[in-house]
Protein backbone atom coordinates (compact mmCIF):
# COMPACT_ATOMS: atom_id res chain seq x y z
CA UNK A 1 0.00 0.00 0.00
CA UNK A 2 1.35 3.50 -0.85
CA UNK A 3 2.67 5.09 2.06
CA UNK A 4 1.24 8.63 1.34
CA UNK A 5 -2.11 6.86 1.53
CA UNK A 6 -1.38 5.47 4.63
CA UNK A 7 -0.25 9.06 6.20
CA UNK A 8 -3.60 10.36 4.51
CA UNK A 9 -5.87 7.78 6.52
CA UNK A 10 -3.77 8.26 10.07
CA UNK A 11 -5.07 11.55 9.41
CA UNK A 12 -9.11 11.44 8.24
CA UNK A 13 -9.69 11.45 12.02
CA UNK A 14 -8.05 14.56 12.35
CA UNK A 15 -9.73 16.79 8.98
CA UNK A 16 -12.65 17.97 11.31
CA UNK A 17 -10.20 19.65 13.44
CA UNK A 18 -10.98 23.26 12.96
CA UNK A 19 -8.25 24.82 15.13
CA UNK A 20 -5.96 22.14 15.12
CA UNK A 21 -3.29 22.39 17.82
CA UNK A 22 -3.37 25.28 20.78
CA UNK A 23 0.42 25.70 19.55
CA UNK A 24 -1.45 26.99 16.04
CA UNK A 25 -4.09 28.68 17.46
CA UNK A 26 -1.12 30.47 19.23
CA UNK A 27 0.71 31.18 16.12
CA UNK A 28 -2.07 32.22 14.44
CA UNK A 29 -2.95 34.84 17.51
CA UNK A 30 0.60 36.11 17.42
CA UNK A 31 0.76 36.74 13.86
CA UNK A 32 -1.70 39.51 14.33
CA UNK A 33 0.34 40.75 17.27
CA UNK A 34 1.72 44.27 16.89
CA UNK A 35 5.30 43.11 18.56
CA UNK A 36 6.00 41.13 15.41
CA UNK A 37 9.76 40.10 15.32
CA UNK A 38 12.25 42.01 13.58
CA UNK A 39 15.20 40.83 10.89
CA UNK A 40 18.07 43.32 9.54
CA UNK A 41 20.50 42.69 7.24
CA UNK A 42 24.08 43.92 8.04
CA UNK A 43 26.57 42.76 4.92
CA UNK A 44 25.98 39.25 4.72
CA UNK A 45 24.57 38.57 8.65
CA UNK A 46 20.57 37.91 8.84
CA UNK A 47 19.90 38.95 12.48
CA UNK A 48 16.91 37.40 14.29
CA UNK A 49 15.07 38.30 17.49
CA UNK A 50 14.26 35.02 19.52
CA UNK A 51 11.42 35.16 20.69
CA UNK A 52 10.23 33.82 24.70
CA UNK A 53 6.65 32.04 24.05
CA UNK A 54 5.72 29.71 27.76
CA UNK A 55 9.35 30.24 28.59
CA UNK A 56 10.70 29.03 25.40
CA UNK A 57 12.78 30.90 22.95
CA UNK A 58 11.74 30.53 19.25
CA UNK A 59 12.30 31.65 15.85
CA UNK A 60 9.99 33.61 13.83
CA UNK A 61 10.37 31.13 10.43
CA UNK A 62 7.79 30.78 7.17
CA UNK A 63 6.80 27.66 6.03
CA UNK A 64 5.55 27.41 2.23
CA UNK A 65 4.53 31.20 3.18
CA UNK A 66 2.99 30.15 6.32
CA UNK A 67 4.60 32.19 9.34
CA UNK A 68 4.79 30.34 12.56
CA UNK A 69 7.61 29.95 15.24
CA UNK A 70 10.21 27.35 15.88
CA UNK A 71 12.33 25.85 18.56
CA UNK A 72 15.82 26.42 17.69
CA UNK A 73 17.18 23.04 18.26
CA UNK A 74 20.35 22.18 16.89
CA UNK A 75 20.27 18.38 18.45
CA UNK A 76 17.66 17.60 16.33
CA UNK A 77 18.36 15.86 12.54
CA UNK A 78 15.51 17.68 11.01
CA UNK A 79 12.81 19.96 11.15
CA UNK A 80 9.91 18.45 13.37
CA UNK A 81 6.37 19.27 13.41
CA UNK A 82 3.14 18.17 14.59
CA UNK A 83 0.62 16.40 12.81
CA UNK A 84 -1.76 19.29 13.57
CA UNK A 85 0.86 21.29 11.81
CA UNK A 86 1.21 19.37 8.90
CA UNK A 87 -2.85 19.22 8.19
CA UNK A 88 -2.90 22.59 9.03
CA UNK A 89 -0.43 23.11 6.05
CA UNK A 90 -2.71 21.12 3.95
CA UNK A 91 -5.78 22.32 4.64
CA UNK A 92 -4.28 25.69 3.68
CA UNK A 93 -3.10 24.37 0.40
CA UNK A 94 0.45 25.15 1.67
CA UNK A 95 1.34 21.05 2.01
CA UNK A 96 0.31 18.84 -1.15
CA UNK A 97 0.40 15.05 -1.35
CA UNK A 98 3.63 14.81 -3.46
CA UNK A 99 5.47 16.50 -0.65
CA UNK A 100 5.20 13.35 1.17
CA UNK A 101 7.81 11.18 1.13
CA UNK A 102 7.40 8.20 3.00
CA UNK A 103 7.57 6.93 6.85
CA UNK A 104 10.78 6.80 9.04
CA UNK A 105 11.41 6.01 12.76
CA UNK A 106 12.76 8.56 15.19
CA UNK A 107 15.00 8.54 18.26
CA UNK A 108 13.74 11.41 20.47
CA UNK A 109 15.38 13.15 23.21
CA UNK A 110 14.33 10.23 25.98
CA UNK A 111 15.94 7.77 23.51
CA UNK A 112 12.24 6.44 22.84
CA UNK A 113 11.76 5.26 18.94
CA UNK A 114 8.58 6.90 17.38
CA UNK A 115 7.17 6.27 13.94
CA UNK A 116 6.94 9.70 11.88
CA UNK A 117 6.32 10.94 8.10
CA UNK A 118 9.02 12.62 5.80
CA UNK A 119 7.55 15.56 3.90
CA UNK A 120 9.44 18.03 1.47
CA UNK A 121 8.83 21.48 2.70
CA UNK A 122 8.96 23.70 -0.37
CA UNK A 123 10.05 26.86 1.07
CA UNK A 124 11.38 27.29 4.75
CA UNK A 125 12.33 31.13 5.42
CA UNK A 126 13.99 33.20 8.46
CA UNK A 127 14.54 36.80 8.03
CA UNK A 128 15.64 37.45 4.46
CA UNK A 129 16.80 34.12 4.13
CA UNK A 130 15.21 31.21 2.14
CA UNK A 131 15.75 27.58 1.55
CA UNK A 132 14.04 25.26 -1.07
CA UNK A 133 12.86 21.92 -0.64
CA UNK A 134 13.85 21.37 3.06
CA UNK A 135 13.48 17.73 4.61
CA UNK A 136 11.30 17.82 7.34
CA UNK A 137 9.84 14.77 9.50
CA UNK A 138 6.13 15.05 10.97
CA UNK A 139 5.57 13.67 14.43
CA UNK A 140 2.24 11.52 15.22
CA UNK A 141 1.60 13.48 18.47
CA UNK A 142 -0.74 16.69 18.40
CA UNK A 143 1.11 18.30 20.76
CA UNK A 144 4.75 17.82 19.44
CA UNK A 145 6.44 21.52 19.39
CA UNK A 146 8.09 22.48 16.07
CA UNK A 147 11.80 22.05 16.08
CA UNK A 148 13.90 24.31 13.74
CA UNK A 149 16.36 21.28 13.33
CA UNK A 150 19.75 20.15 11.35
CA UNK A 151 18.11 19.81 7.63
CA UNK A 152 17.72 23.29 7.63
CA UNK A 153 20.34 24.82 9.91
CA UNK A 154 23.06 23.54 8.11
CA UNK A 155 22.32 24.78 5.35
CA UNK A 156 22.45 28.33 6.64
CA UNK A 157 26.52 28.10 7.21
CA UNK A 158 27.75 29.86 10.29
CA UNK A 159 25.07 30.76 13.03
CA UNK A 160 25.70 32.81 16.64
CA UNK A 161 23.54 33.09 19.50
CA UNK A 162 23.29 36.00 21.39
CA UNK A 163 21.29 35.42 24.69
CA UNK A 164 21.87 38.61 25.97
CA UNK A 165 20.25 40.53 23.30
CA UNK A 166 18.15 37.81 22.48
CA UNK A 167 19.02 37.14 18.53
CA UNK A 168 20.64 34.74 16.50
CA UNK A 169 22.86 35.13 13.78
CA UNK A 170 23.11 33.88 10.71
CA UNK A 171 25.95 34.13 8.37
Amino acid sequence: MNLKIIFLILLIPFIGCNGCSQSAQKKRANRNNNSKPSSSRDGQKNIIKMIKIGGVYQVPVEVNGVPMHFIFDTGSSTISISSAEALFLYKQGSLEISDFMGVANFIDASGNISNGTLINLKTIKIGNRELSNVRASVVLNLKAPLLLGQSALEKFGKISIDNRNKEITFE
